[in-house]
């Protein structure tokens, strides 16, 4: 009875401004990345960093991450307040690439702040949902994790219509964005009532976490999934320029970017609401085998006809990001009550961690591997996240 006279205290517009919000404030992910091409060009930065441009923005994340636990700042400053000023300060970020010196420096510098502000962006988003969508949480990431994943692949799109505009206009345009995002967060979603108070961080509590054989398959499988996620999107474009130079093809490189990392929207989407009837442990499985699957016919795909390769993309973008809202789900209900901030604080920690050492594998072997095939370098981590999540896929598990 609680619930449903909080679910009729909800405004309507609710997930639609969190949805709008939470996708202009995660567009400063891949800011960097969509303009790479354009730096290339003007200050002779190196196809290789791609993968160091990426990585900084994960290890700014993380470093944010601990650092917003470690000072509990998700308590000493309001939910909204929080989003708003670390839109400004992740939109700053980004705009002193315009000013900065040219080179690689410069660049790793500016992603790695963007990043370390983003850990008052995403989570902090997630959080306030929560608050407000406590008792239809797989539902609900679904379409929150569906708008991140939109905002991180729309610099690959305002790149690709916007070929007329400078590099220097992208990126300020993604900045903007991020603010109004910011604002338009802080002005219209209040925290809801379900909204968590931090307890104190413990990075020990993880070795507790894994003491529980329903949080270890769980985070297993999203680590599994991390290893994959960010070494595609980033090197799309170059497995893009590849097939064209291969069979003489015209894919628009950022266009088609963006394709493959937005249909990972939908397919965060239409996972939130399947796990609703299947479970999130299920939907989970699911797309992570998809996404390995791909991973393993990437040679052969490449040897495809164009609108075969296409559709293999696009597959693949809807699969290799549709399970994370269900990890986040799988990993929010398992872990320890007492310590879940702690837990999720380090367990996305190690998972971000981990997509950096497949970004520098690729980068390592760029120049000694065919692009197709470095993506059978990806093959184990979905393979030994399905095997992991083997426990979570009895009718015992099906709940959301």
């Amino acid at each position: 009875m609680l619930r449903r006279m909080e679910s009729k205290s909800r405004p309507p517009y609710l997930l639609t401004i969190l949805v709008l919000t939470q996708f202009a404030g995660t567009s400063l992910w891949f800011a960097g990345n969509a303009v790479l091409f354009d730096l290339e060009r003007d200050w002779g930065i190196g196809v290789g960093a791609i993968g160091d441009a990426t990585s900084a923005v994960q290890l700014g994340f993380i470093t944010g991450t601990l650092l917003f636990a470690l000072l509990v700042i998700a308590d000493r400053i309001p939910a909204g307040r929080l989003f708003l000023v670390s839109t400004l300060f992740g939109a700053g970020a980004n705009l002193a690439l315009l000013i900065l010196p040219e080179g690689l420096m410069s660049l790793l510098l500016t992603r790695f702040a963007s990043g370390f502000f983003l850990a008052g962006i995403y989570p902090v988003g997630m959080k306030i949902a929560a608050s407000w969508y406590e008792d239809d949480l797989g539902r609900t990431l679904g379409f929150l994790i569906g708008a991140l994943v939109l905002g991180t692949a729309f610099p690959h799109l305002l790149r690709g219509v916007g070929a007329d505009l400078a590099w220097q206009q992208i990126v300020a345009g993604v900045s903007l964005l991020a603010v109004a995002g910011g604002l338009g967060l802080y002005a219209l979603v209040p925290d809801g009532p379900h909204l968590p108070r931090t307890s104190s961080f413990e990075p020990g509590v993880i070795r507790r976490a894994f003491a529980s054989r329903a949080y270890r398959a769980s985070a297993c499988g999203y680590f599994g999934h991390m290893w994959e996620l960010y070494a595609l999107w980033a090197f799309a474009p170059l497995l893009l320029l590849a097939y064209n130079a291969h069979h003489g093809a015209a894919f628009d490189v950022s266009l088609w970017t963006f394709a493959l990392i937005a249909i990972g929207g939908i397919g965060c989407a239409l996972g939130g609401l399947a796990s609703r009837r299947f479970g999130s442990a299920r939907i989970a499985t699911a797309q992570l085998a998809i996404s390995g699957a791909c991973c393993v016919l990437a040679p052969l795909a490449f040897e495809a006809a164009p609108a075969g390769f296409a559709i293999f993309l696009l597959v693949w973008g809807f699969a290799v990001v549709g399970d994370s809202p269900q990890f986040s789900t799988l990993n929010a209900t398992s872990a320890p009550r007492e310590y879940v901030g702690s837990t999720l604080t380090m367990t996305n920690s190690i998972g971000f961690l981990i997509t950096v050492a497949s970004l520098q594998l690729f980068d390592a072997l760029l120049a000694l591997v065919e692009i197709q095939y470095l993506f059978w370098l990806l093959v184990p981590g979905p393979l030994l996240g399905v095997l992991a999540m083997r426990p979570l896929l009895g009718r015992a598990q099906l709940a959301r």
